[in-house]
């Protein structure tokens, strides 16, 4: 195997759907638990997580006049929730219904004197179970779940140094919770009209705080084609959107998701797969920002614009 095949593995969607779908539920409800103590920040950011050396994480969260921490951690398969003032507790990961995972969640806050006041459904899922009542999510595979973490860490890499070239308002890249999909956004400055709504048990406010600026938006999604895919698409869409041609060889747009898309795999077996997603991320993000006639020149800069500075 090649280093390119090793780093970036192969984990067929339809080989993982059952570890997959209860994955998600239980990264719901630790993105829930974040979001009950997290201030709002713009666009929903607060609620998101992080990829780590090990797994997903919520980061710091305020707590009182401390914070806690919950990380999934795919390598050693267990949830780890740290408190800066109460100590330590762990949940396995390990096969087990949604609603065993949530009580068991749950015990261990309590026991670290966490509150956590959350809604206890799944969104943007049709059906949505209640986490307490869901034993049809129950599968855990290992394997699996790394193979997904290490997907997650090169998207995460690659679209880390895609926005390092912009300068405007540009989000973290971050785990969201509710599409289980990892997400960058870049924002032109400017005001875009109210977004429609529509999302599967998600309140359609949720969406309009979520598009409120003109925005180009990039990330990685585990669930759709062979392997994943990469995608690219605006809000709003201007006009011409869909025609602008984007790289590498394999990439397309889909009426379906009106979006642009780079299939993972294809990605995977490029000779140089950091390459082929980074000319995806440019070329497609070109498209909105030319089609919409964004400020490149004030949003954009070279991020080794310093490299060759003395040192001080």
């Amino acid at each position: 195997m090649t280093t390119s095949t090793t780093n970036w593995p192969s984990l067929r969607v339809g080989d993982w759907t059952p570890t997959r779908e209860t994955v998600h539920m239980w990264t719901q409800i630790v993105g829930k638990i974040r979001m009950a103590h997290a201030p709002l920040v713009n666009h929903w950011w607060q609620v998101a997580l992080y990829v780590t050396p090990r797994g997903l994480t919520t980061s710091a969260v305020p707590y009182g006049t401390g914070a806690f921490e919950i990380e999934f951690d795919f390598l050693a398969h267990r949830l780890e929730i740290r408190s800066s003032d109460t100590g330590t507790r762990t949940v396995p990961l390990r096969p087990m219904p949604v609603a065993e995972f949530y009580a068991r969640v749950m015990a261990a806050l309590d026991e670290l004197a966490i509150e956590a006041p959350i809604r206890p459904h799944p969104n943007e899922v049709d059906p949505a179970i209640p986490f307490a009542e869901d034993h049809v999510h129950d599968s855990y595979d290992r394997e699996s779940a790394a193979l997904f973490w290490r997907q997650l860490l090169q998207a995460n890499r690659v679209i880390g140094e895609f926005r390092s070239h912009f300068v405007g308002k540009v989000s973290p890249v971050h785990f969201f919770w509710g599409g289980m999909d990892l997400a960058c956004t870049r924002f032109s400055g400017r005001p875009a009209p109210p977004h429609p709504g529509g999302v599967p048990n998600c309140g359609d406010w949720v969406m309009v705080e979520g598009y409120s600026r003109e925005l180009s938006s990039c990330g990685f999604w585990p669930g759709g084609g062979e392997e994943g895919a990469f995608y690219s698409y605006a809000y709003p869409g201007p006009d011409g959107f869909a025609d602008h041609p984007v790289a590498p060889e394999g990439a397309f747009w889909s009426p379906e998701f009106q979006q642009f898309l780079l299939p993972y795999e294809v990605a995977r077996a490029a000779p140089d797969p950091d390459r082929a997603v980074a000319e995806f991320l440019h070329s497609s993000y070109e498209a909105a920002a030319n089609r919409g006639y964004w400020d490149r020149l004030g949003l954009e800069d070279d991020p080794f614009r310093w490299r060759h500075t003395p040192a001080t």
